[in-house]
């Protein structure tokens, strides 16, 4: 089967194309850097065409609030409308578990924007959503810090490895649309400031984590049901400390 990964040179992308091609797939790694550009539709039909199944874990270059919806609503019409007119069977895309519920973010509601393009599309489709993956610790940790404070909400998350994500999106490529969103979990639910603290002290920094209820992530005021999945989510097998220590003997 062919099969086109949009953002097959990222982090999640490049482990999607491995495992697809490790079944057997014929896959294409699309990005710009491979000459395939969603928001100016350069080589997208190309790379589509006599493909079967498209998987977008693509990601905006920005998070500033215009510049990540204008991102994912005109890379998704062009992929979309690409797609309809390749005759693509299975749209597959990558979301954040809570989007919905987190309005005020910027970029929870481009996310939702462009969910919602992928539903009213005439391409069936599975949407994932995703709890925050264990590699975004370091960013998280960066988005709070002011010198040698880091200041973090406390509510609860749900992290995931992305070797996970990658594993569940592979899986998803080779079954019908579902036509509906699933979600993905780690296996152990803990507080963001925790999470952060855990990481950091892995590390050997020792810059102070400090749990306030009223910090903002990505703009919005966390509750202990916004970014953990709902009810029977998929959980991914790696745990938190498990990857911690494949990270620190890699180093």
């Amino acid at each position: 089967m062919k099969i086109v990964v949009i953002g097959g040179s990222g982090l999640i992308g490049s482990n999607v194309v491995s495992r697809l091609r490790r079944k057997g797939h014929d896959v294409i790694a699309a990005s710009p850097s491979t000459g395939v550009n969603t928001i100016t539709g350069e080589g997208v039909a190309d790379a589509l065409a006599g493909a079967q199944v498209v998987v977008d874990v693509a990601n905006s270059p920005s998070f500033e609030d215009q510049a990540v919806m204008e991102f994912f609503q005109t890379a998704g019409r062009n992929l979309l409308a690409a797609e309809a007119s390749a005759g693509i069977r299975h749209h597959i895309a990558l979301s954040i578990v809570g989007a919905d519920r987190l309005p005020q973010s910027g970029y929870m509601r481009a996310k939702v924007a462009q969910e919602q393009l992928i539903k009213t599309a005439a391409t069936p489709y599975t949407i994932l959503r995703s709890a925050q993956f264990f590699e975004f610790a370091g960013a998280i940790a960066e988005s709070g810090a002011d010198g040698q404070v880091i200041r973090l909400p406390v509510a609860l998350m749900q992290p995931v490895a992305s070797d996970d994500v990658a594993a569940l999106l592979a899986r998803i490529a080779g079954v019908a649309p579902l036509n509906l969103t699933v979600e993905l979990g780690g296996p152990e639910m803990i507080g963001m400031d925790q999470f952060v603290r855990r990481f950091l002290d892995a590390r050997g920094d020792s810059r102070q984590v400090i749990g306030d209820p009223h910090a903002r992530y990505f703009g919005a005021e966390l509750d202990d049901g916004s970014l953990t999945p709902g009810r029977n989510p998929h959980i991914g097998a790696i745990h938190f400390d498990e990857w911690l220590n494949l990270a620190r003997a890699a180093a």
